[in-house]
C-alpha cells in the first residue's frame, strides 16, 4: 500500500477538519504508540515461532543420530 503525497495531504486535511489542530498531536502520539506496541508484539510472536522451530530441529537431529 503506497501512499503518495496527495493522499497523505488529503488524510491530514480531513484529520484537521475532524479532530481540530489541538487534538491532532495527541492523536498522532496515540497512533504512534499503538503501532509501536503492535510491532513489538509481532516481533515477540515471530521470535517465539523461530525458537519453536529451532527446538523442533534439535529434536529431529537428536532422533536421527540415535
Amino acid at each position: 500500500m503506497n501512499l503518495g503525497f496527495g493522499e497523505i495531504a488529503l488524510i491530514v486535511i480531513v484529520a484537521l477538519l475532524i479532530f481540530g489542530p489541538a487534538k491532532l498531536p495527541q492523536l498522532g502520539k496515540a497512533v504512534g504508540q499503538t503501532l509501536h506496541e503492535f510491532k513489538k508484539g509481532m516481533k515477540g510472536i515471530l521470535d517465539d515461532e523461530e525458537e519453536g522451530k529451532e527446538k523442533e530441529n534439535a529434536v529431529v537431529k537428536n532422533e536421527k543420530s540415535r
